[in-house]
């Protein structure tokens, strides 16, 4: 007999779970809490017995009609051959795969396992680093958003978030990174269009006032000015080593001819010139080996490479540089620090990887290097960055093309 609407509403529990049949495999479970449920008994097609939920009776959401409409369902498809447990099953887990290609090729998705890919080559501290990066400032607000549909708009939105702390070093980071990511996710097909490639132009970035700097355009002029100087060869020496290395003006100053490798195209740093007291390997390219070697013809007798014009014994004055920066009509506009931040912010445009640039500059922090520093870290990475770096100056001073890396 089949049950009626009241019959159900009637129905009281019992000491144990009881059961009302609707007919054509359809039952109401009445369970000992007062609850009621549906259930769908039923044969397989290889003659084995099985049942399944139809979820919880509800008179508006899931009455009678409903129950009755997903038997029906149900034996439409065992008449086809299809056990409905197992067709549920399949579904779910169809379901649940296009749930994770979603996640997985959403921005955070694809950030994640680039962090994964390029973690291994990272210090622990530096990864950690990274990714709280990532979870406190970019992921809140591209949650869930497959990385092709955010648009440049947005993106400029959620950068300025950042930028309206003033916390300036970090909007360029995270935005390297971000966009490292984009470059990722075309690489493996995930996208065709980076969001981010061209927002730098749109957002504040902060200039140092007591180290100016010269961007791009400006460095051809320069290099031309500085190749035509007939001043001290070893100042204007200084100054081309100071460009090609990207080191603190100290640290080339007090360089000792013992630090340098010339045909293996290294230079080590001694650690108590360091900023951070702690190993720096510098590779050379094949311009900065050439000035050496000009160098080495002049004061390669002594033991600095750059001693005091006034006392052998001690190094280069600090001014040396900026004197031969100022005779070319560049006082104000640049000094010899802002020869590290030039380079950086070149080889950021493009696209070199991030780490690569903090080591070479030295600009690592106790977070990046927690635990056992390795200086050499990137080293043949950092070889061909330079080599490339200095062909780009080589290619500005001569009025060359310049390509991207």
């Amino acid at each position: 007999m089949k049950l009626t609407s009241r019959q159900i509403e009637l129905s009281k529990p019992k000491d144990k779970t009881y059961s009302l049949t609707d007919g054509g495999g359809l039952s109401l479970l009445v369970h000992a809490d007062g609850s009621k449920s549906w259930l769908f008994r039923y044969t397989r097609p290889n003659g084995t017995r099985n049942s399944i939920s139809l979820g919880i009776y509800h008179k508006e959401i899931n009455g009678l009609a409903s129950a009755r409409q997903q038997r029906d369902q149900l034996r439409k498809q065992l008449l086809e051959g299809i056990d409905p447990s197992q067709a549920r099953k399949e579904s779910r887990q169809s379901v649940i795969a296009q749930q994770e290609a979603i996640v997985k090729e959403s921005f955070e998705g694809v950030a994640r396992e680039w962090h994964a890919f390029k973690s291994p080559k990272w210090s622990d501290g530096y990864a950690k680093d990274v990714m709280e990066a990532f979870e406190k400032d970019i992921f809140p607000y591209v949650s869930g958003r497959h990385i092709a549909s955010i648009k440049p708009k947005e993106w400029l939105e959620v950068f300025r978030k950042i930028e309206s702390r003033s916390a300036f070093e970090l909007l360029k980071k995270t935005r390297q990174r971000c966009q490292e990511v984009y470059s990722y996710a075309t690489a493996t097909g995930t996208t065709e269009f980076n969001a981010i490639a061209d927002l730098k132009s749109a957002l504040q970035t902060r200039q140092s006032v007591n180290y100016p700097f010269l961007v791009a355009d400006e460095l051809p002029e320069f290099l031309r000015a500085l190749g035509s100087y007939d001043g001290s060869p070893l100042t204007k020496a200084a100054t081309k080593l100071l460009m090609l290395t990207g080191v603190r003006t100290l640290e080339l100053r007090a360089a000792r001819w013992e630090e340098f490798d010339l045909e293996g195209a290294l230079w080590s740093v001694d650690p108590e010139r360091m900023k951070k007291r702690r190993p720096h390997l510098v590779p050379l390219s094949k311009q900065a080996v050439a000035v050496l070697h000009e160098v080495r013809a002049l004061t390669g007798y002594g033991t600095l490479l750059f001693p005091n014009r006034n006392n052998p014994l001690e190094p280069m004055s600090d001014a040396a540089v900026n004197k031969v920066i100022a005779l070319l009509g560049y006082k104000g506009r640049l000094t010899g620090h802002g020869f590290s931040h030039t380079m950086s912010t070149i080889l950021h445009d493009n696209d070199f990887d991030s780490g690569w640039i903090e080591l070479q500059l030295a600009h690592v922090d106790k977070n990046t290097v927690r635990g056992t520093y390795n200086h050499a870290q990137y080293l043949s990475q950092r070889q061909v960055m330079l080599q490339w770096y200095a062909d780009y100056l080589e290619g500005l001073e001569e009025g060359k093309a310049v390509l991207n890396a």
